[in-house]
């Protein structure tokens, strides 16, 4: 990715995570330019399919599009950050994610956002994200 296009996408995310909705600069670690639909599943290089995301997410996300909601075992498309609106899938309980939608619940599930060590750094951080 070059950096213009980083840049770009960066911007258009505020420097946060466009699924758990942390800050870069509250991370060790550079976040990723992702691609919401995988090249390997017909995603392109546009803007419209990328996302800014820390390298946890990017990385529990890998190239899924689905995941299983657990509270209906249905299999439902994750969160797009380009289509869907983060408050209508999302919420905090204290520094939980819980899912108001099916496919809310499955990304959460999917992008482990709760994992006890990311549940601690937004406790560290003393903010909700976003």
């Amino acid at each position: 990715m070059d950096s213009a296009t980083r840049t770009t996408v960066a911007d258009r995310a505020g420097y946060a995570c466009e699924y758990c909705r942390l800050h870069e600069d509250d991370d060790v670690y550079t976040y990723h330019v992702e691609h919401i639909i995988a090249i390997k599943h017909g995603g392109s290089d546009e803007l419209d399919n990328l996302a800014f995301a820390c390298q946890f997410c990017n990385l529990h996300k890998g190239p899924n599009l689905a995941g299983i909601d657990p509270e209906t075992n249905a299999v439902v498309e994750l969160f797009h950050p380009r289509l869907d609106r983060w408050t209508d899938h999302f919420e905090l309980n204290g520094h939980q994610f819980v899912g108001r939608t099916a496919k809310g619940r499955a990304t959460i599930r999917v992008l482990a956002m709760n994992d006890p060590d990311r549940v601690r750094l937004r406790q560290i951080l003393g903010v909700p994200p976003g």
